[in-house]
């Protein structure tokens, strides 16, 4: 069957829920890489200060791992002209969508969000007030996710202003 097909339903919802693109992918051609990693530790403001960041992720070899007991996931795509809400809201769609896949029998559904998690203000570090929800992104986890997106011929571009178009990801993961 056609896993453009299979999983068509999930990719509607996607859209409905305000995901400018949303693709099948195959989990084999996700890119991971230890560098990935290195670049929240060493440039994000933000590392360490909550349970879904390095360095309490998966590494890139665990990810690679994770990955591998997967074949298929739905990767979307939001673009944003500013940051803010509508980065969770990617994120929030996306454990929509796994919820959903999961009820349908995709019982190993898995979601990596997009960007810090924004669940609360402030990360309590001890036991997360909401694990139903909170996922960690991609880069987390060193997927590279440039050299994923563009695998598929996504649009991605480093970001030079602050007023420039920024092309965020989420990736569901299903069996």
């Amino acid at each position: 069957m056609n896993r453009a097909k299979q999983f068509a339903p999930y990719l509607k919802m996607a859209l409905k829920k305000g995901i400018d693109h949303a693709v099948v992918v195959e989990t084999s051609r996700v890119v991971t890489a230890p560098w990935v990693r290195m670049k929240c530790q060493f440039g994000c403001a933000g590392y360490g200060e909550s349970l879904c960041c390095p360095p309490r992720t998966p590494t890139p070899d665990e990810m690679r791992k994770i990955l591998d007991s997967y074949t298929f996931g739905i990767l979307l795509r939001r673009q944003i002209k500013k940051g803010g809400k509508a980065v969770e809201r990617l994120s929030e769609t996306a454990v929509d969508i796994e919820r959903a896949l999961f009820l349908e029998g995709y019982y190993k559904a898995w979601t990596l969000g997009a960007g810090p998690c924004g669940g609360c203000k402030t990360c309590n570090m001890k036991a997360c007030l909401h694990p139903d929800r909170a996922r960690p992104s991609m880069e987390a986890c060193g997927i590279d996710v440039y050299a994923t997106v563009r695998a598929y011929d996504l649009p991605i571009q480093v970001v030079r202003e602050r007023t420039d178009v920024r092309n965020f990801y989420a990736l569901v993961l299903i069996e």
